[in-house]
């Protein structure tokens, strides 16, 4: 039974069009993905790109990812992103236990991320693994004009807020058999705790990708 990377890449983003192809230095988003998956090789048995986009199966298979060709009825903006992850299991002839989502949108993390994760997910025996970081911020609701605080109270230090965490993207391990009954994270999933530098990154505008770049070149390339 294999464990493979599936890196969902449509091409028909709005607000930032070919999003998954631009470059972060000089290599494409979806590339930095495709190379990380690659160098984790001991783990990732097959890397796939699910794309219904020309421009972006030329740069998965130019970097060495395998191309599923995802129908035009599955890439819509509303679409959930397991149906592409079903999609590539419907159409490959592996026998996979093991799904590692990566996302294009997040294109920098952890070395060793694949590697701390995939042991945990596989001693722990849970269906699923997901990464998520701890938010700082002090949140609240607007009810009827007015402001709510929800986790803390008016003047209460940040030091002292009761501990959030939120989805972050980096990673995502889930078993297939629960991606076939369209599942990502499952009730009894790990949630991997992380503080990096990327995690509060997701593009898709081109203030984020503004953004990733200035985080990029300060806080990696350099």
């Amino acid at each position: 039974m294999k464990t493979i990377a599936i890196i969902p890449a449509r091409g028909g983003s709005k607000r930032l069009p070919q999003k998954n192809i631009k470059l972060l230095d000089e290599i494409p988003l979806l590339a930095h993905s495709i190379l990380y998956a690659k160098a984790n090789s001991k783990i990732i048995d097959e890397v796939y790109v699910s794309t219904e986009d020309p421009e972006i199966k030329k740069v998965a298979l130019k970097y060495g990812a395998k191309v599923i060709d995802r129908p035009e009825n599955i890439s819509g903006d509303l679409e959930p992103t397991v149906s592409a992850l079903k999609h590539v299991l419907e159409n490959i002839d592996l026998e996979v236990e093991n799904v590692i989502l990566l996302q294009p949108t997040n294109p920098v993390r952890p070395e060793n991320l694949v590697q701390k994760t995939f042991e945990i997910y596989d001693k722990i025996k849970c269906n699923s693994l997901f990464t998520v970081s701890r938010d700082h911020k002090k949140l609240g609701k607007i009810i009827d004009q007015k402001f709510v605080p929800f986790n803390y109270k008016i003047g209460q230090r940040s030091q002292d807020l009761e501990p959030l965490y939120f989805e972050n993207g980096l990673l995502y391990i889930t078993k297939s058999k629960l991606i076939m009954e369209n599942i990502i994270i499952s009730e009894d999933a790990f949630p991997f705790e992380i503080d990096h530098i990327f995690a509060n990154v997701d593009i898709d505008t081109q203030a984020d990708f503004d953004y990733a770049k200035y985080l990029y070149y300060k806080n990696i390339k350099n």
